[in-house]
């Protein structure tokens, strides 16, 4: 499992290959219904790098992570979809509580492995 320092740094690069692909390809996305659905799932997994990133700074600085992490990615995430098409936010403001949910799940079941592991020992 990577540390907070270089996770931090592959979700920061992450966050700029994948913004910088949507900004390139704004036209082709905006282009029909379909690629409109794709432009906010892919504003969706800027959400998911940019919590990802938010968090590990969080984590790297000694602060605890908070709802607040939540809603400053939400917001990134929903202003680089908004300059796609808006129907992007819609789907990207979708996508994201599915992510989300995901994310939280998956927490849960390894910080439930880690705990116990620890009252084993």
């Amino acid at each position: 499992m990577a540390g907070p320092g270089s996770s931090m740094l592959y979700s920061f690069l992450l966050l700029t290959v994948i913004l910088s692909l949507q900004e390139v390809y704004r036209g082709k996305l905006a282009s029909s219904e379909l690629f409109t659905i794709l432009g906010g799932f892919t504003s969706s997994l800027l959400f998911l790098v940019s919590l990802t990133f938010i968090g590990n700074f969080q984590e790297a600085s000694g602060m605890k992570t908070s709802w607040g992490a939540v809603i400053l990615a939400e917001a990134i995430a929903l202003i680089a979809a908004s300059t796609v098409h808006r129907v992007c936010i819609t789907t990207c403001f979708l996508f994201s509580a599915g992510l989300l949910y995901e994310v939280n799940k998956i927490s849960g079941l390894m910080l439930s492995k880690s705990e116990s592991k620890s009252k084993r020992h």
